[in-house]
């Protein structure tokens, strides 16, 4: 018999405690980055989440859309202004990011991961109110802090089998306000709100790097402050090392930082005992796997 068969079939056996410990689990992924330009890694990335649903976990995908965001402020001739490096979101911008987010990516990866046959509902901060916010600061105009989330209709779609994908573009206090939400920020809501199992954050890189630049695979909430303040943990994994930190600590039950340009890097981390990424987590798990 081919060996690669027989490789398959002793993965899958030893995937089984895996898989029973994830039933019913709740799992957030915010998804950007590369992979999102991408057809055929938009394409593997759908697969694993319809992999997820099919044996019995609830996936939940948040995703960004920056370049995007970018590319038809360009088409349009849009000049944004700057604050200490972030762009200042105005009511035509914000137009744009709703239009890109809810609209075009949003809908991309609910057809792909249709076309892997899940069934994938795209929806936004808007639907429902899931996402209400204020200005994070008022000197970037329409960019939201989540200040009151009602995760019902997220509950809803995927207890009658449905995948929700999420654009995080969110409804304000005042009437007719729209927010552009960071999409680590909307994700760590999110999974808060939902007091999640997982949530895995995919970026470009390995995960949190030790001043050897090996990548850390686990850390409790002490230990990441302690790299922050000793800079070991810098620039632009700062933001996603505090959304970690908060999801945490509103009562999500681990957080990965891993890195989405790996092939297959939810079902890596998910369901062997190597993991893919970096885990933050307030208690070292009492049952197996050891990465439970």
């Amino acid at each position: 018999m081919d060996r690669d068969w027989i490789a398959t079939a002793r993965t899958l056996s030893e995937a089984l405690p895996y898989l029973q410990r994830y039933t019913g689990a709740v799992v957030v992924v915010k998804f950007g980055g590369n992979a999102m330009g991408d057809d055929d890694a938009m394409a593997e990335f759908a697969r694993d989440v319809v992999l997820m649903k099919q044996v019995g976990m609830n996936p939940v995908v948040v995703h960004g859309g920056g370049p995007m965001i970018n590319e038809m402020l360009a088409k349009l001739g849009i000049k944004s202004d700057w604050v200490r490096g972030k762009r200042v979101t105005d009511k035509a911008t914000v137009e744009v990011v709703e239009m890109i987010l809810s609209g075009l990516v949003n809908k991309r990866i609910v057809q792909a991961i249709n076309d892997q046959g899940g069934r994938a509902v795209g929806i936004s901060g808007k639907d429902d109110d899931l996402m209400v916010c204020e200005a994070d600061d008022p000197e970037l105009g329409f960019v939201g802090r989540p200040v009151e989330m009602n995760v019902q209709v997220i509950r809803d779609l995927y207890s009658a089998g449905m995948i929700p994908v999420i654009a995080p573009v969110a409804t304000g206090v005042n009437d007719n306000e729209t927010f552009n939400v960071n999409g680590d920020t909307a994700a760590g809501a999110i999974a808060g709100a939902l007091q999640a199992d997982r949530l895995l954050l995919l970026t470009d890189v390995a995960g949190v790097k030790n001043k050897d630049g090996e990548v850390i695979t686990n850390m409790t909430p002490d230990e990441v402050q302690a790299l922050i303040a000793d800079e070991t943990i810098s620039g632009g994994m700062i933001p996603k090392v505090e959304t970690a930190l908060k999801a945490v600590k509103e009562g999500v039950r681990a957080v990965v930082i891993l890195d989405g340009r790996v092939a297959n890097a939810c079902l890596l981390e998910l369901f062997t005992e190597h993991g893919a990424g970096s885990m933050i987590r307030s208690t070292i798990p009492k049952v197996k796997p050891r990465r439970g």
